[in-house]
């Protein structure tokens, strides 16, 4: 058994698997913001309540937190310093002077502030030469008297980032020493171990940022494993990472890095999971929760993976699952501008004191209540009944706050308030898809979170997608995305070369293989369970950015193999840029191995048709809003009384313990053998 934790920014979601008996347990609670791992303790208690099954049953549990990522949009980090090589300590300003790209034609956008002001970013005499040879010995006077400038400005974490450390890292690690000499109280993070690939300032943003996060993913961890170990005892944790992995909790503290956006990230994994469940390659996946709207496309069953990706407009440079994320969630915020247009988001009412129906002091209307008001929500069945949502509270913030300013009907008011959220997120599944060489039409959308299903088909609709997927315990999916994630480890060599030997790079990579084989053997993992996959960089000579490209893993490569890494990248490159040339020179940029761990296969129960009639599991007919229709008489469904084959006509709201799903007039729904919710269009 395998316990699966995602805490976001409103509810923390709990899943439990009993892979022998295709057993699934699921459950919410209330996201603690004060102490994240009180809710993580509660929700772990309340699964193995309703589960009845004892923690001495659970192998292991895989936690994705939000406590780097939180802080890293809050700017709530450690003080931080930056001790980088003399003459480079304006880096992180100078960057690579591009806007972002969000507010490219703003004149008032700009780039976010460094993390580090200036005064605590300091230069060190040292230089190591783009060979790796050492044009410049370290002068220990200059990194002893930085440190102790630290020092007395009481910096709890200090990133050390030289020129070239991914070549030659002794100078990196001199100063380490010297830290620990010195100032043995601060966190630090090398660049040479976080980040060890070349770009400078994409390299010292990595480091700065896991510097910046390193004190509070540390704290929080060995807080969460003290009260796990107080309260249930030893149990292996595992920490979900953005490459879509997970890692061992030590590990983890101290590539705090790699924990932002690890929620999402199994989000990413849960929907190619269903992908694969249902025989379709290409699927677009949405979570949609309280707080955020998170967008990852898979295309040939595997999410897409990037070695260039970004946090808060932050760039990093470790491998991260290529995904977008929009304020844009049950909570989000609907409010009008100085010229009163109507706007919702990116400001949202969390867990506290939430949406106005939740009745904890909330006075701003949401879109919980927008849906609540156009009768998408059963108010006596939020979360089975858990939470009463109040109505009344609910029409009264929307008919202040937008219908009465904007002369509207409080219903047209609310579904004002989903179209302008729902368009939000469409033009964001476009960026993600079609403005990187994919035809949208071609994929199916995979929805899921607490408020996915409630907007799934109207976005799909509006967007063109082929079908909706609204997967069983929709609103707790990407807990279930941690347990189907695999142990990860990645590691990167840069070789900056036009030309490439097979024998020498095949020792490059079995040198980087091994090293990813001995970690998993250090926790355990036994090779029959053990994965390799080879990748490299690629781009066209003179160009400033390359393409991550497959190489398939032999112990000897060949001339042969090395075309078919040139082949593969110009396929890749036509179909992003609609340009390919294999006349072109091309130029190697770095190699890369990934180290996988596999962890047994999550099993969905699997069921028998029984029909397509539904007729056992309708509720009742409640009048529901939809354009351009008003309210109309509607089927609501209860979804765990649903059976495989039956099919369900629009209008129709299919009800669950922790999240609905909508059917238009102009829908159809069939349950598929996995129980899935499978959504099309009528013709």
């Amino acid at each position: 058994m395998r316990i699966g934790i995602d805490v976001g920014g409103t509810f923390t979601d709990i899943v439990l698997i009993n892979d022998d008996k295709r057993e699934i347990f699921y459950t919410k609670t209330n996201t603690t913001n004060k102490d994240l791992s009180e809710g993580v303790i509660t929700g772990i208690d309340k699964i193995l309540d309703i589960s009845r099954y004892s923690i001495e049953d659970v192998e292991y549990i895989v936690h994705g937190t939000t406590i780097g990522t939180n802080a890293l949009i809050e700017r709530k980090g450690a003080k931080t310093g930056l001790l980088t090589t003399e003459g480079f300590r304006d880096v992180l300003e100078i960057g690579r002077i591009q806007r972002p790209a969000e507010g490219l034609y703003d004149p008032g956008v700009d780039n976010p502030l460094p993390l580090i002001p200036r005064n605590l970013r300091l230069g060190i005499v040292e230089r190591i030469g783009s060979k790796g040879e050492v044009v410049k010995h370290l002068d220990e006077d200059s990194a002893i008297k930085a440190i102790q400038y630290m020092k007395e400005e009481n910096v709890e974490s200090i990133a050390v980032c030289f020129l070239f450390s991914f070549l030659n890292k002794t100078h990196e690690k001199r100063v380490l020493e010297l830290i620990k000499e010195i100032y043995p109280k601060a966190f630090v993070s090398l660049s040479s171990q976080i980040a060890p690939e070349f770009r400078e300032f994409e390299r010292t943003s990595t480091t700065v940022i896991n510097a910046y996060l390193l004190p509070i993913v540390r704290s929080y961890i060995d807080e969460l494993l003290k009260k796990l170990n107080n309260k249930f005892g030893k149990i292996p944790l595992r920490i979900m990472i953005a490459s879509g992995g997970s890692i061992s909790a030590e590990i983890a503290k101290d590539y705090a890095v790699h924990t932002v956006n690890s929620g999402p990230a199994g989000g990413a994994l849960a929907g190619s999971y269903v992908g694969k469940m249902i025989g379709c390659d290409k699927i677009i996946t949405i979570d949609m929760g309280g707080t955020s709207f998170d967008i990852s496309l898979t295309d040939q069953e595997i999410p897409k993976v990037t070695g260039d990706g970004k946090f808060e407009n932050y760039p990093v440079k470790i491998p991260v699952i290529d995904l977008a994320a929009i304020g844009a969630g049950g909570g989000s915020i609907a409010w009008l501008d100085k010229g009163g247009a109507l706007n919702v988001g990116p400001q949202s009412a969390g867990s506290e004191p939430g949406p106005v129906c939740y009745q904890r002091g909330g006075i701003e209307p949401t879109v919980t209540d927008a849906n609540l008001v156009l009768g998408r929500l059963n108010p006596d069945y939020f979360l089975g009944g858990e939470i009463k949502l109040n109505l009344d509270l609910a029409k009264k913030a929307i008919d202040e706050k937008i219908a009465k300013p904007l002369k509207m009907k409080t219903e047209d008011a609310a579904f004002g308030i989903l179209r302008i959220v729902n368009a939000n997120m469409i033009k964001q599944i476009s960026v993600s898809s079609i403005e990187k060489g994919y035809d949208i039409r071609e994929f199916n959308l995979v929805a899921f979170g607490g408020a996915g299903g409630l907007h799934a088909a109207e976005i799909a609709l509006d967007a063109g997608l082929k079908s909706i997927v609204c997967p069983p315990i929709s609103g707790d999916f990407s807990a279930v995305g941690l347990l189907i994630s695999d142990t990860r480890h990645d590691y990167v060599q840069t070789i900056m070369k036009d030309k490439i030997d097979p024998s020498e790079i095949t020792e490059l990579f079995l040198e980087l293989e091994n090293k990813g084989i001995n970690e998993l053997k250090k926790q355990g993992i036994s090779s029959d369970r053990a994965e390799i996959s080879w990748s490299a960089d690629v781009r066209f000579k003179g160009q400033s950015y390359e393409i991550n490209t497959p190489v398939e893993r032999k112990d000897k490569l060949s001339e042969k193999d090395v075309r078919k890494i040139a082949e593969d990248f110009n396929r890749i490159h036509e179909q992003i840029y609609a340009y390919g040339s294999l006349d072109e020179e091309i130029e190697y940029v770095n190699l890369r191995v990934a180290a996988i761990g596999k962890s047994p296969e999550v099993q969905l129960p699997v069921g028998k048709n029984k029909g397509e009639n539904p007729e056992n599991a309708k509720k009742m007919v409640r009048k529901v809003y939809f354009y351009p229709h008003g309210f109309k008489d509607t089927n609501i469904y209860e979804r765990e009384k649903l059976e495989c084959g039956n099919i369900i006509k629009g209008p129709a709201v299919i009800e669950e313990t922790i999240s609905s799903t909508v059917l238009p007039p102009e829908s159809i729904a069939r349950i598929d053998e996995y129980f899935n919710i499978i959504i099309t269009w009528l013709d």
